[in-house]
């Protein structure tokens, strides 16, 4: 067959570790054979973010914003042991969360639900999408150690030079300090994601926070939400039959817990971070997580919602065999291809996009799958494979697909 044409590119982002090894398996095994695959590159292993400090990581970003649509491997955000197993100049910000401050928008993140492998909830009948504020907050905070006895102050300076003082506490010996910020305009486009994606996927919306506790900071992302919605989306949720409320975020959780799911969960940065790992391990695995970042002007960036497999990529390097599970990775590069193939009005790679998805399920729900499902799934027939037999046996079942 002949491959498929693109006409524009998409955004590569590279990764670290044992997800650069299988988005490079993944390339040369379901999308090169099939694709005339168009990507304008950039190498985010943490290596080459040290050479550039960190410019590789802005200039994604920014090609993102020009092309619309990018496509991103998991990568390391480097702690004090990174810094010093890679020799780096500094300790680098997280990636994600450079590229979610250029962007703005909203990060949706879904399990993806096979048969053979049941929730550990066993209320849970339907996806759980969480919908992960992508800009601020501990992500962006400044912080600091406090050496002894003083005071500290919250302080704000205008432009006109008039200043706003809070005490945040009076220190009787060391400790330790964070300042975290947000912005009504990042916050208004969080809301309006959300709000749009709840009526495009006809879903009810359930936004939550600790705005008892955090009165001003927690409280303006209510406040903002309810603003918005009254004023511009009660109605249309009304005439879809769909339903916005907010709660505290504990009494959420509990909520969550007795539901049957089918619902989007909004939530604030740091929280839609800690939730959408404890929803995906609860359907499966964190490894059967979607994950793309929706921003204003509908720039698109689509990634695996977990990490770089350390554990792995250590045994991979002493030529031991992994089963690692590129499952997640598999439908970053689908969802990326679908939103091209739409854009471009290029249908066959849409078809291809969901043909290579249907591949990767019924792979598993024939009973070939990696350890990490094989020790889970409810399936009595399996065959646990490694990380790139998976990878062809999804290929097998590609070509039938396409044929």
């Amino acid at each position: 067959m002949d491959k498929i044409k693109m006409t524009t590119p998409l955004v590569e982002m590279d990764g670290d570790e044992m997800t650069r090894i299988l988005w490079q398996m993944i390339k040369d095994e379901l999308l090169l054979p099939f694709i005339d695959l168009k990507t304008e590159y950039y190498d985010l292993g943490l290596k080459y973010r040290d050479e550039t400090r960190d410019q590789v990581t802005i200039d994604s970003a920014n090609a993102a914003k020009k092309y619309g649509v990018a496509v991103k491997c998991a990568t390391i955000t480097p702690n004090a042991a990174r810094v010093e197993e890679y020799d780096l100049k500094e300790m680098y910000k997280s990636p994600n969360g450079t590229i979610r401050a250029i962007l703005d928008g909203t990060v949706f993140r879904a399990p993806i639900v096979v048969k053979g492998i049941e929730p550990t909830v066993k209320t849970w009948k339907k996806p759980i999408t969480i919908a992960r504020h992508a800009y601020g907050d501990v992500y962006k905070a400044v912080d600091m150690k406090v050496p002894g006895a003083g005071k500290a102050e919250l302080v704000f300076t205008g432009q006109d030079g008039t200043e706003i003082r809070e005490v945040i506490h009076e220190f009787d010996g060391p400790g330790i300090l964070q300042g975290m910020h947000n912005l009504n305009r990042s916050i208004e486009s969080f809301a309006r994601s959300c709000f749009n994606y709840a009526l495009e996927t006809n879903q009810d919306l359930w936004f939550a926070t600790k705005d008892t506790i955090s009165k001003k900071y927690d409280h303006s992302f209510k406040d903002i939400f309810q603003e918005i919605f009254d004023a511009e989306y009660k109605e249309k949720f009304d005439q879809a039959g769909i339903e916005y409320f907010y709660t505290l975020i504990d009494d959420a959780v509990a909520r969550v817990i007795r539901s049957e799911g089918g619902y989007i969960w909004a939530c604030k940065n740091y929280d839609g971070d800690v939730m959408s790992d404890m929803v995906a391990t609860a359907f499966g695995s964190l490894a059967m997580m979607t994950s793309v970042l929706v921003a204003p002007d509908g720039t698109t960036e689509y990634e695996a919602a977990h990490g770089t497999v350390q554990r792995h990529y250590y045994k991979h390097l002493k030529g031991e065999e992994t089963s690692t599970n590129s499952v997640a990775t598999i439908f970053a590069w689908t969802g990326a291809l679908r939103k091209r193939g739409r854009l471009d009005q290029i249908p066959e790679l849409v078809d291809f996009a969901d043909k290579l998805e249907k591949a990767t399920i019924d792979t598993i729900e024939s009973g070939t799958m990696t350890k990490d499902l094989a020790l889970i799934t409810t399936l009595e027939e399996v065959n646990a494979v490694n990380s790139q037999d998976f990878i062809k046996a999804v290929r097998a079942n590609l070509e039938k697909e396409l044929a």
